[in-house]
């Protein structure tokens, strides 16, 4: 094929690609800047290929100049798309560049256009070929290097994050950018330090460009562009493989720069470098790939006799990761993680009994969707037949009941990913719950030894979610102990409060008869000995036991008579769905503080403007009653962590009791209470009331 060919099949190939990315469901900031830096690509090699093809010079240095103007845009549409792709905190990344981006943007096009000298120029008139560059140009050609490391090395953070189904689904767009921009550092490379350009470099940044968009329109028929969501410390260029590997590769350079022009093989460099560039893709997809490395490791083992595994590193990297884990979630996704890196498998979900629903919880995975999913999922499966798994066991071969709804949860993406395998989490007697493995690279077997590494790993995850969870308890009990003392000096305090307002009373008929005094006092009295005594009371009540009165109710009538005063306020748009459903027994004061703490909870998230929704169900025995808006929402770390302990909250003047009283109520009336919400996509609170009558 004639190389000028490449000049024009490379862009046709990026507007292939800008477009797909443009067209896909999930549209992003990470999609549009690869769009635009695919045609800019594309622009720059075409009119790269018109410059070869004049006939002049000067009709070539004129379509030099618009490969120029192309080439200015690329490292900020470029540079944007690397903070951007596959990050779930993209946006912390563009804020913190935001300087960085706009002068990459700006710089190149200053260069280029706020000059009027050409910046690159023919040297002589005897027919050479190449460019003279100017100083100016050698600015250009030192941004447009610079540009190309942190390109590379944002993406190779963002790669060295992922794991398991989510490094498969970027590994082929993260190899595309590497091959363009690998390029692109080696011709940057060569303008800036002999300060010549040779316009037949062209066809090879083409050629690299066509074997880059190969390599992403692979990526596109295997996932369709789909993103990994990984969050990667601000810390980006730290320890960073892309910038040793470019500055020993331009020291390397520089030191032989002037061997090579001395010599005069310069001229033979093209066709070399496209080779080299050929066999470095090859090379870095085989190592990537998880079938070679497996292969590999198979290899090592069946002929130099080693173990599969080195046990003291698996166990010293397990320990390391469980000794560094806040909480549960955390504990299960690094154990998740070390478990497919150990055993090359893309799909681990770890699922937590959770005794009281009678249901497993997933709290750690390897797959994307799942693991920053802002609520968790639940499986409703037989737990006395699941403690029964005492070992490692093959899933795929398990037939009690409920099987099929454990299979479900654990699908696999692959059809030749081998049998699914079931690990319990077990401590001493404590079945806690367990780890399916699905998707193994090949579908290679399970060997006896990788079985009990298996086994031990689930007992050791055990054994520190176990600990996790003494350490919780008692914490909690430290926290409601030193909570009960700070709520008896608080309530000590506002009742001094409370004894000076009733001195002011009672000098107030001293003043009676201004009538200024008299409403200001008046108003600011009230307001104030209520509030103080709301919040004694609430404060007290949480010292001792609660004392329920329980009497026939119907919700519905509740859910009015504590949304009524609601409806009077015009910024709010409050929605009832109040369906018929059965009465139910518990105390109406109570309750109806439940819902009203609700209710002033959704006022302040939509800030005194949105809607509520409110709405009663019966099913499975139970009432359930639900208050919903469209507020600023919480965080899945604030919901697992602070949304029901006492003295955490959102609110810049609330003390945080709140809903730790609320839990309190609706558990001492037999029910539950849930919580589904997102930031910016508003909260739901649903509280769930038995309609039998139970002994309180």
């Amino acid at each position: 094929m004639n190389t000028t060919m490449l000049l024009y099949l490379g862009p046709a190939c990026c507007a292939c690609l800008a477009v797909a990315a443009v067209v896909r469901k999930h549209r992003s900031v990470a999609s549009g800047a690869f769009a635009a830096g695919m045609l800019m690509l594309g622009a720059e090699s075409v009119f790269a290929g018109f410059s070869l093809a004049a006939v002049t010079a000067n009709a070539a240095l004129a379509w030099q100049r618009w490969a120029l103007i192309s080439e200015a845009f690329v490292p900020g549409f470029w540079l944007a798309f690397s903070l951007s792709y596959s990050r779930g905190n993209y946006s912390e990344f563009l804020r913190r560049w935001r300087f960085a981006l706009a002068m990459v943007f700006l710089l190149p096009l200053a260069l280029v256009l706020g000059f009027e000298a050409p910046l690159r120029e023919v040297s002589s008139p005897t027919g050479d070929e190449w460019l003279q560059v100017s100083g100016t140009g050698r600015v250009l050609a030192a941004v447009r290097l610079l540009t190309a490391v942190l390109v590379l090395t944002n993406l190779e953070k963002t790669f060295r994050l992922t794991v398991g189904t989510m490094r498969w689904r970027i590994k082929f767009v993260m190899l595309g950018v590497g091959v363009i921009f690998g390029s692109r550092i080696y011709t940057g490379s060569q303008e800036l330090l002999f300060s010549i350009y040779d316009p037949n470099l062209a066809t090879f940044e083409a050629g690299a460009l066509f074997l880059g968009c190969c390599l992403m329109a692979i990526a596109y028929l295997r996932t369709g562009f789909a993103e990994a969501d990984v969050y990667p410390s601000r810390a980006v260029l730290q320890g960073s493989i892309t910038v040793l590997v470019a500055g020993c590769y331009l020291l390397i350079v520089g030191v032989l720069a002037q061997i090579v022009a001395a010599m005069g093989g310069v001229r033979h460099f093209r066709a070399q470098a496209f080779l080299v560039l050929l066999g470095i893709v090859g090379l870095a997809t085989i190592l990537l790939s998880d079938r070679f490395r497996q292969g590999l490791q198979r290899f090592i083992t069946r002929h130099f006799r080693r173990p599969q595994h080195d046990f003291e590193k698996v166990w010293t990297e397990l320990t390391g990761r469980l000794s560094n884990a806040p909480d549960e979630h955390r504990v299960a996704a690094s154990a998740a993680r070390l478990i497919s890196e150990t055993f090359n498998v893309l799909a681990v979900r770890i699922w937590l009994i959770d005794a009281e629903r009678d249901e497993l919880a997933l709290i750690g995975s390897t797959s994307d969707e799942e693991a920053n999913v802002e609520r968790e999922q639940r499986l409703s499966v037989g737990l006395a037949e699941l403690r029964s798994i005492s070992r490692t066991t093959n899933l795929d071969e398990l037939c009690f009941t409920g099987t099929n709804d454990l299979k479900e949860a654990n699908p696999t993406h692959f059809a030749h990913g081998g049998h699914r395998v079931a690990v319990p989490l077990i401590s001493g007697e404590q079945w806690l719950g367990l780890a399916v493995l699905a998707d193994r690279v090949s579908g290679v077997p399970y060997t006896m030894e990788e079985f009990e590494l298996l086994r031990c790993i689930g007992n050791q995850v055990a054994a520190g979610l176990l600990n996790l969870r003494l350490t919780g308890e008692i914490m909690r009990a430290k926290e409601l102990e030193a909570f009960q003392t700070v709520s008896a000096f608080f309530a000590h305090d506002l009742k001094n409060a409370a004894s000076t307002l009733n001195l002011t009373l009672q000098n107030l008929p001293t003043r009676f008869d201004d009538p200024e005094f008299r409403a200001d006092a008046l108003r600011g009295i009230a307001s104030t000995v209520d509030r103080i005594n709301t919040v004694t009371s609430r404060l007290s009540s949480l010292r001792d036991p609660i004392e329920i009165r329980v009497v026939e109710l119907d919700p519905n009538q509740l859910m009015t008579e504590a949304a009524r005063v609601f409806e009077e306020d015009p910024s709010l748009v409050v929605i009832k769905n109040l369906n018929p459903v059965s009465k139910i027994h518990a105390d109406r004061e109570q309750i109806r503080s439940v819902l009203t703490n609700l209710l002033l909870n959704a006022r302040d998230a939509v800030s005194g403007g949105g809607e509520i929704r409110l709405e009663t169900t019966e099913g499975n025995g139970r009432v359930i009653l639900s208050v919903a808006d469209s507020g600023c929402g919480m965080t899945a770390d604030f919901l697992r962590t602070s949304l029901f302990r006492p003295f955490r909250t959102t609110k810049t003047r609330g003390i945080g009791i709140g809903m730790f009283q609320t839990k309190v109520i609706v558990e001492a009336h037999g029910g539950m209470i849930q919580v589904i919400s997102a930031p910016e996509q508003g909260s739901t609170f649903r509280v769930t009331l038995p309609i039998q009558k139970t002994e309180l």
